[in-house]
């Protein structure tokens, strides 16, 4: 049965929603409402249990979207799904528009336990095609650090993303900040048009338009406004600590060696880090060591450190892209 909301035309900043099952009810309010409070906390409203119906009373802003999270969760726990803390925080950060199915507390690894492997985020389930994917995203879940090699079109970045969104969303980072060299514009940068935003914006776009898949546009740009959401080049990534937060770092064989040091001792407390590159792709200058490579070579055996490879048998665009990548392999061997 659907939720009712009944809004009284003579109190605008108070909403009345309506819960058919009320068991599931009882559930949504937690022990002593203590799942109430927080909302209340959160949000600065009122909220007041009559029966089956709960009114909230506060600022229209704040009453509405108090509305969106309770209305979440319940279709959470219809779904079979259990209700914690970092839930509620993770619908609050999300505005209420999570789908209420997401995987919870040290229940990502669950997921591996099956044949089928689904990342939840706000727009769509994303599954892994290839095995190397599948392991891939495990390994994404069980560490800190993790590196993904391979060819064009693998989902390196793609996946990485998907996993960062599906944390974010179920309350396990505060943030998700997103980054890649911005070689290409090397010394010319300062003479491009626009502010900053608008001369590195066009470097990032593989990374907004990742984004743009896992979560609805304008929610994009709140979470970026709200600096939940930060995507910005390599080198603002400079003398910052950062702490519970998903970090990805794409295009890193364009990294000098340098500049993926800085990187790697970012890493703060609760956070995680993915770097995604193709060691053939690198268009540093000629006798400039490329930073994955050397990341690659000193920090393999290093617990909680992860690196996992793709090959053209993992391109998972236009099936010509693997003929492709294994015609260059095969004339470069």
């Amino acid at each position: 049965m659907a939720i009712g909301a009944l809004t009284p035309p003579d109190a605008p900043n108070e909403a009345v929603l309506e819960y058919p099952d009320n068991r599931l009810l009882i559930d949504l309010c937690g022990e002593f409402d203590r799942n109430l409070a927080h909302i209340e906390h959160k949000f600065s409203i009122q909220i007041a249990r009559r029966g089956n119906q709960l009114s909230l009373l506060g600022e229209e802003d704040a009453v509405a979207q108090a509305e969106s999270v309770l209305n979440a969760l319940y279709l959470r726990l219809e779904a079979g799904r259990g209700l914690e803390t970092g839930d509620i925080d993770g619908e609050i950060r999300m505005g209420g528009s999570g789908t209420g199915t997401g995987a919870q507390g040290g229940d990502q690894l669950e997921m591996f336990k099956g044949g089928r492997v689904e990342i939840k985020t706000r727009k769509k389930l994303v599954e892994p095609r290839t095995e190397a994917q599948k392991a891939y995203v495990k390994s994404l879940y069980e560490n800190e650090l993790g590196f993904g090699i391979g060819p064009a079109g693998t989902g390196k970045t793609y996946l990485a993303v998907a996993v960062g969104v599906n944390l974010f969303i179920e309350g396990k980072v505060d943030k998700i900040i997103l980054s890649r060299p911005a070689v290409e514009a090397g010394e010319r940068l300062g003479f491009l048009p626009g502010d900053m935003k608008d001369k590195v914006d066009p470097f990032m776009q593989p990374l907004y338009d990742a984004l743009s898949d896992f979560l609805p546009g304008k929610q994009v740009t709140k979470l970026i406004e709200d600096k939940k959401i930060e995507i910005a080049p390599l080198a603002f990534m400079r003398g910052r600590t950062l702490s519970n937060a998903f970090v990805v770092l794409d295009e890193a064989q364009n990294a000098t060696s340098m500049q993926m040091k800085m990187f790697l001792t970012r890493l703060g407390k609760g956070s995680r880090m993915v770097v995604t590159g193709d060691r053939t792709q690198i268009d540093l200058q000629r006798g400039v060591t490329s930073g994955l490579h050397e990341a690659e070579r000193l920090l393999k055996g290093i617990n909680k450190i992860a690196f996992n490879y793709f090959t053209a048998k993992d391109v998972v665009r236009h099936p010509l892209v693997a003929k492709i990548i294994e015609a260059y392999e095969a004339d470069d061997g």
